[in-house]
């Protein structure tokens, strides 16, 4: 092995020890947040005609990977904090200074044990992640009722779809489908007058394209000026929506996977769209994941020192103070991003180099 390791035994006992805690952690405070969940949304879920106990696991199974890459950055900085000072305490970090190994030998199992977590959880976020945040967004658009079939090629359904056709308005539900194949479900039409005054709605059920337009099935249409409630079998509105914009407008960043969204950023670019929300998201697709590798640095501090001095419990303190304001930092960083406070690349990174810059800075003046 490299030099930078200690010696095979020692570097498998510490990334051993290591990544059972981060797995603890982890399962710890999914199943925790999930049960909160739950007791919030098993109410609407079971409210939709049909939904039993299979709709609530659903709703779980598909909840659950969410909270796992979410929570997946701060199971890490809790298991290096109880990893570090466990070994603190057990005089283990001593014997092994003793031997002759730095404060970076110390922790190189530890980062090496991060950076095989950070590969794991870009994998898990693009191939599990997305899919069941584009399905889950699409069964609460449908109230937890069926969700509607997509077509042949159509890929993930989408949630809430809103446009603009000059004065008027056009939202849905869900879309399913992809071109000329588009279906609409939940939709609702709003034709506005000078000024935004909405002078009549449209309600139905299903809308797919007319060429040009979309005709909606099973109107219902009201009047606001007359107060009248009329019904059609069909009506078709949005003449100047084609299905290219409306593909445009329903990108889910949080649904795509990293290439899905690479296309889509060009394809808003090349319509001329500001794209500084979904690249800077795209960014983050990279940076977030190398979170985990940060932990062991920025808590490190709970590593050294002795642990009879008393000072123990403030070292541990000051690396999870650390690692949180890492989190504080990027969620700032990366809402600044989002409206263009801060040029994509800088809002995902920033934050990264910081605290990388931050956790040597203070292992090195406190230990090597």
């Amino acid at each position: 092995m490299l030099d930078f390791f200690p010696s095979r035994t020692l570097t498998y006992y510490l990334a051993k020890l290591f990544i059972v805690r981060i797995l603890a952690v982890l399962v710890m405070l999914v199943l925790v947040l999930l049960a909160l969940d739950l007791l919030a949304e098993t109410g609407d879920i079971l409210a939709a005609p049909g939904n039993g106990q299979g709709e609530v696991l659903q709703y779980a199974s598909l909840r659950a990977p969410q909270l796992a890459a979410r929570f997946l950055p701060y199971s890490v900085l809790l298991a290096t904090l109880i990893t570090l000072v466990t070994l603190n305490q057990n005089s283990e970090v001593v014997a092994m200074k003793a031997a002759g190994l730095s404060a970076h030998q110390v922790l190189a199992p530890l980062l090496l044990t991060a950076a095989l977590v950070s590969g794991l959880s870009f994998a898990f976020n693009e191939r599990v992640v997305t899919r069941a945040n584009a399905t889950l967004a699409a069964w609460q658009a449908a109230e937890y009722g069926p969700i509607p079939a997509a077509t042949s090629g159509a890929g993930k359904p989408r949630a809430n779809i809103y446009l603009t056709d000059g004065q008027n308005i056009l939202s849905a539900a869900t879309m399913t489908g992809a071109g000329e194949r588009i279906v609409l479900t939940g939709v609702t039409w709003y034709a506005r007058g000078p000024g935004g005054i909405i002078r009549e709605q449209v309600r139905a059920p299903r809308a797919a394209y007319a060429g040009p337009g979309w005709r909606m099935e099973q109107a219902v249409r009201f009047d606001v000026a007359g107060a009248v409630t009329e019904r059609s079998a069909a009506l078709v509105v949005g003449e100047g929506l084609s299905p290219e914009r409306i593909m445009l407008q329903s990108v889910d960043a949080d649904a795509q996977s990293f290439w899905e969204l690479k296309h889509s950023i060009d394809a808003y670019e090349a319509a001329g769209r500001n794209t500084d929300e979904m690249r800077a998201k795209w960014w983050h697709r990279l940076a977030g994941p190398l979170s985990a590798l940060l932990m062991p640095l920025l808590g490190s501090v709970a590593a050294f020192g002795l642990a009879r001095s008393g000072q123990l419990f403030v070292r541990a303190i000051i690396g999870m103070a650390l690692g949180f304001a890492y989190f504080v930092v990027d969620n700032a960083a990366l809402a600044m991003g989002s409206f263009g406070g801060y040029p994509p690349l800088l809002a995902a990174w920033a934050p990264f180099l910081l605290f990388l810059l931050v956790g040597e800075t203070v292992l090195i003046r406190t230990e090597e």
